[in-house]
């Protein structure tokens, strides 16, 4: 059972286990609000933020078809919540793949205000329907009488309500997205509930039982102030004198909900749904088939940079190609876009792996989430996106995956300068918002060669992995045998003594071009290549940093709180210990904070002077700040 936000768990956690302990809720030390795993083998999901349970149901059915076993899944939903943008894209999903699910709508009209907007409304439009039912035998037989026409006139006006009853009655949007209605139920009748849930589950595809809840429901003063009630400051409570040794109130009158009417539609509506009445079209999601990004992605490759080759393959195809072979070998990777299968090569994996692709469409939230919920299945979910639109799915990232630590992997592709789309499309940001994060790795290679090793690292790690890789073309780089490697470790290319080069992505070949000509000019250079931006390994940078007359490192990325920024910290945090670095000057180069406009990669590079010759110019400026002049060759 996954709980969407979590506060609907209390009863959840009572019965399993937690009773005694109630009394800490939300204290130091004590019950947590919200689900949490730490506390209970019966806690699927480290819940919080509303509108992500659908997604993380869907994640775990989805891990239950495409291993075979035969688990059943339920979701919890409020009506709040469902008109969540994420929501709505894992209905869109759900219905449209037809995954196996009970979604139960928990409808009681609250959220933390009066919930507003028209889905709502929709909800509660019931009795509208029901309206227009009790008056229609009447109005069929006054219909009727009508000489001559009557049959003709009474046939076009039972079409015409059959149309508006559909529109009005809350299930037709469900059914319209081919998920199974039943509803509405009497929330606090239990046999009703349990015969519903029970039969809705033996539904083939997904099913959504609509419930009608009272907040507060049996306490009085809850049922006058549902806003005061819903938050963490409650207002003092005292038990009623008619309550039990365990605080039960017994129901007052009205309190049993004798909604036989609405009881027969529901088990009706259940009953008919298992006669294997056909589920309504479901609606497909759109595509970002937007003329500039075929033209910007997949049409016209961007010109290469310094040691680059033309006809070399770019690191999206090595990178399709790589995840191919490693799903080969492991049936828990399954693949996962975002509307764009051709841009991220991820439509080769597809042709490979049909049953192990899912394009979700423009749905980036929903497709964080539901990887979530495939990595709590046991899977090895890859989502594949474009870093400008990852940015969409911040959240999820951080509450989804990070909050809760499972092995998704992230594949940012087009980091760092993407070029003719200009400020909107740029993968400049992801960096800085992605080092905040707890449990996240963060690679990025120098190579399209070490793309393939870092993969095979990043789908080896237990714990979310961001990998980063530009939309250049590689460097023709002969075949290597990918390996797994140290998470957190970088590698020094070569040693030097004045000045050390720390460099993060494929930026670090241009790092290497700059040491040469730096060379030529009497300096002795060190370079490494961090290959991880988080964790850093801060001892490979310290000792070689160590003596050092400057350090300098490069990054295409917004330099602000970006990797520069952290060995910066490392750097700081070891002044602090050490006198040997306290006068070892940090120069941070990366693209400044500013939006970049549209242009060839190559010509942003050269104006934002990113490509070799501007990051030279850029060093050479650095060390006159400080009066640094290069040794003479026989001090060297």
């Amino acid at each position: 059972i996954v709980w969407d936000t979590g506060h609907q768990a209390y009863a959840h956690k009572l019965v399993t286990g937690r009773l005694e302990r109630f009394g800490t809720l939300r204290q130091l030390d004590g019950i947590g609000g919200f689900p949490r795993r730490a506390e209970s083998e019966h806690d699927v999901f480290d819940g919080g933020h509303a509108g992500t349970g659908l997604s993380i149901a869907e994640g775990l059915a989805t891990a239950r078809d495409l291993k075979h076993s035969f688990e059943r899944i339920a979701v919890v939903v409020g009506d709040a919540a469902l008109i969540s943008g994420l929501a709505l894209e894992a209905l869109n999903d759900i219905g449209h793949r037809q995954t196996q699910v009970l979604i139960v709508l928990n409808d009681n009209e609250m959220s933390i205000s009066p919930t507003v907007g028209a889905l709502s409304k929709y909800l509660s439009d019931i009795k509208l329907s029901a309206a227009w039912r009790q008056g229609k035998t009447a109005y069929d037989r006054l219909i009727e009488r009508i000489p001559l026409v009557g049959p003709t006139a009474l046939e076009l006006s039972r079409r015409l309500r059959q149309s508006v009853v559909s529109f009005a009655q809350p299930g037709q949007l469900f059914e319209d997205l081919g998920i199974t209605y039943i509803g509405v139920v009497p929330g606090h009748d239990r046999r009703l509930l349990e015969e519903t849930f029970r039969r809705a589950l033996a539904l083939r595809g997904p099913a959504i039982v609509h419930v009608r809840t009272q907040k507060g429901k049996g306490y009085r003063p809850a049922e006058r102030d549902q806003v005061s009630f819903h938050g963490a400051a409650l207002p003092p409570m005292t038990l009623s004198p008619g309550a039990d040794s365990h605080g039960r109130i017994a129901a007052g009158n009205g309190d049993a909900m004798s909604s036989s009417a609405a009881s027969g539609s529901a088990v009706t509506q259940a009953a008919a749904a298992e006669r294997g009445a056909p589920p309504s079209a479901s609606i497909m999601t759109d595509r970002r088939g937007m003329p500039h990004e075929t033209m910007a992605d997949d049409a016209a490759p961007p010109t290469p940079g310094p040691a680059a080759h033309a006809k070399a393959p770019n690191y999206t195809a090595v990178f399709a190609a790589e995840l191919i072979e490693l799903g080969r070998m492991d049936r828990r990777i399954v693949g996962i876009t975002a509307g764009m299968p051709t841009g991220t090569g991820m439509a080769k994996f597809q042709q490979v792996f049909p049953e192990r692709f899912i394009d979700v469409g423009i749905a980036e939230q929903h497709a964080v989430t539901l990887a979530t919920g495939l990595a709590m299945g046991g899977m090895r979910p890859v989502v594949s996106l474009y870093s400008t639109f990852l940015q969409r799915a911040f959240d999820q990232t951080v509450h989804d995956v990070c909050q809760n630590d499972v092995p998704v992997v992230l594949a940012v592709d087009r980091a760092g300068l993407v070029g003719e789309d200009g400020t909107s499309h740029q993968g400049m940001f992801t960096i800085p918002a992605q080092r905040q994060l707890p449990n996240l790795v963060i690679a990025s290679p120098r190579d399209e060669q070490q793309l393939r090793s870092l993969l095979l690292t990043a789908l080896a790690h237990e714990h979310p992995f961001a990998l980063h890789f530009p939309r250049d073309p590689g460097f023709d780089l002969p075949p290597i045998e990918p390996q797994v490697l140290p998470v957190g470790q970088g590698e020094l290319l070569r040693d030097g003594s004045d000045l050390l080069f720390v460099g993060f992505g494929p930026i670090v070949v241009r790092a290497m071009a700059v040491a040469d000509e730096l060379a030529m000019e009497g300096w002795s250079v060190a370079v490494i290549d961090a290959r991880f931006a988080k964790p850093l390994d801060r001892q490979l940078i310290l000792d070689n940093a160590r003596g050092k007359r400057m350090v300098v490192t490069f990054e295409e990325s917004v330099v602000t709180g970006g990797f520069g920024v952290g060995v910066l910290e490392a750097v700081e945090e070891a002044r602090l210990a050490d006198p040997a670095y306290r006068e070892i000057p940090v120069r941070i180069l990366g693209i400044p904070e500013r939006f970049v406009e549209h242009g060839s990669v190559t010509d942003l590079r050269r104006v934002l002077r990113l490509d070799a010759p501007g990051l030279a110019a850029q060093v050479r400026e650095a060390l006159a700040q400080v009066g640094a002049v290069p040794r003479p060759a026989s001090a060297a």
